[in-house]
């Protein structure tokens, strides 16, 4: 199936092959396209950074499947702004949280399950649908509904050139199974992701430090077809050094670790780096709004590297982590254990602990256990490492996806100097920089993809009728 040779012209090709591209493969194919997904990894793999995920954070008036209460549009917009600090296109922004409230059921009525969200997930089950089977099962059924509509799906196809002539695109340049090949179609859905598998040009953005961290997401990103796209002048929006990069376990793989090898201790924890010192405040807000901020905190670190350490009271307080703790009987032990100088750690300690006032522990909300008097104050869940086992983990930069992206208009579609390029759309984390500047949001990745997919497969699909 995958090594066909391409017809002559499709109505529309989708370069890519995770949530996005599915959800503007299988849109236009429901109005009636012929659509090509030309996915850039071999199967197995296909799916981009979507196998990884585990739920869609998503905007809802009342209980509504698995999720319970209500999350409004101001109160998801807020938290979105909280994240990003503002850089955020609000148009934009609150386009995709309105929408994201009818994507649900249509996920659900495409083949996606959803399960309520489990104890310990960030606290998330008002605001995220978590999918039964987690990221895979979704690209899983979204492949299944699109081949059911007929949807010809060609992997290992690595689009090297988008053709642009004037405000058109004609045809692409791809490789598929190895075999150069021309696939010519009516209208194009760019949804193949950002650039960080690319050590190279992450360390042109961020500088050397780059080579030290970790990619968590696919390594088939590597934002060729981005790349070409800004080459030929299409809009750019972001800023290359911005990216969604989580603390992740420093015994994660170089590529693909994914979810799991992320750590969620740090509420519960003293964070130093490598000289044994605290560079910042561990409690400021419950884990969903502060997780992806400590990926470019580690990153700005000596060598890209943290320690996290916590004590036997808080060991079983977040999801249990893919590779064992480090163990000891004492601070200085656990220092030594972790190649950190045990008497500047046991210092450290010492004086966060004598620092901590008395309080009420809430570990799921924020409770205002603080400490006072350092010159970085923990300002909640701030409670003495004082209970044998110590524990410890190392934390590194891991980078899910890079925020330089295109510029799409409302519709879509992707913009130009000389206007909008008339039959190329983009969707996902290609043009996610549009409304993430900085930060994330747990969920909102998937909220992008999903809401940007659908529309971008409606636009092509009315282009081309």
């Amino acid at each position: 199936m995958s090594h066909r040779t391409p017809p002559d012209t499709y109505d529309i090709a989708v370069v890519g092959g995770g949530n996005a591209a599915l959800c503007a493969a299988i849109t236009a194919a429901e109005a009636g396209a012929r659509v090509v997904i030309l996915e850039g990894a071999p199967e197995p793999y296909r799916g981009g950074n979507s196998r990884h995920t585990r739920n869609f954070r998503c905007m809802h008036r009342g209980p509504m499947s698995v999720l319970t209460d209500a999350y409004g549009e101001d109160e998801y917009f807020d938290d979105l702004m909280l994240v990003t600090k503002g850089k955020t296109d609000e148009h934009l922004a609150r386009m995709a949280i309105r929408t994201s409230e009818e994507c649900l059921p249509w996920m659900e009525s495409h083949g996606v399950q959803f399960q309520p969200s489990l104890s310990g997930t960030l606290s998330l089950s008002r605001t995220n649908a978590f999918f039964l089977g987690g990221g895979k099962a979704l690209v899983n059924a979204y492949y299944n509904t699109a081949e059911d509509l007929g949807v010809e799906v060609h992997y290992d196809a690595q689009v090297t050139h988008v053709h642009r002539d004037g405000q058109k695109i004609t045809h692409l340049e791809a490789e598929i199974a190895g075999q150069p090949q021309v696939v010519r179609a009516k209208a194009f859905v760019l949804a193949s992701g950002g650039f960080q598998a690319d050590i190279d040009w992450l360390a042109r953005a961020w500088g050397p430090a780059a080579r030290n961290f970790l990619i968590r997401g696919t390594p088939y990103n590597r934002g060729v077809v981005l790349r070409d796209m800004l080459d030929q002048g299409a809009d750019s929006v972001g800023d290359p050094t911005q990216c969604h990069a989580v603390a992740i376990d420093g015994r994660a793989p170089k590529y693909d670790g994914g979810i799991v090898t992320r750590l969620d201790c740090v509420p519960f924890s003293i964070v130093v780096n490598k000289d044994g010192e605290r560079f910042y405040n561990e409690g400021e807000d419950v884990w969903p709004k502060r997780y992806a901020i400590w990926g470019r905190l580690v990153a700005a670190q000596p060598d890209q590297v943290g320690f996290a350490l916590i004590d036997a009271k808080s060991i079983d307080l977040f999801m249990p982590s893919v590779f064992p703790p480090i163990k000891a009987d004492s601070i200085p032990e656990l220092a030594q254990k972790m190649g950190l100088d045990p008497e500047r750690v046991a210092a450290t300690v010492a004086e966060f602990n004598a620092a901590c006032r008395p309080g009420t522990f809430h570990p799921t909300e924020l409770d205002g256990m603080a400490t006072e008097g350092l010159q970085i104050n923990k300002t909640n869940w701030a409670r003495p490492l004082d209970t044998p086992p110590f524990y410890g983990y190392q934390l590194r930069p891991g980078v899910t996806f890079t925020y330089l992206g295109l510029k799409v208009s409302d519709q879509a579609q992707v913009q130009s100097p000389e206007g909008p390029i008339r039959n190329l759309w983009a969707a996902g984390e290609i043009m996610a920089g549009s409304i993430l500047g900085q930060g994330y949001l747990a969920g909102f990745g998937m909220t992008i993809g999903t809401v940007f997919g659908r529309i971008a497969g409606k636009e092509a699909a009315a282009h081309v009728a």
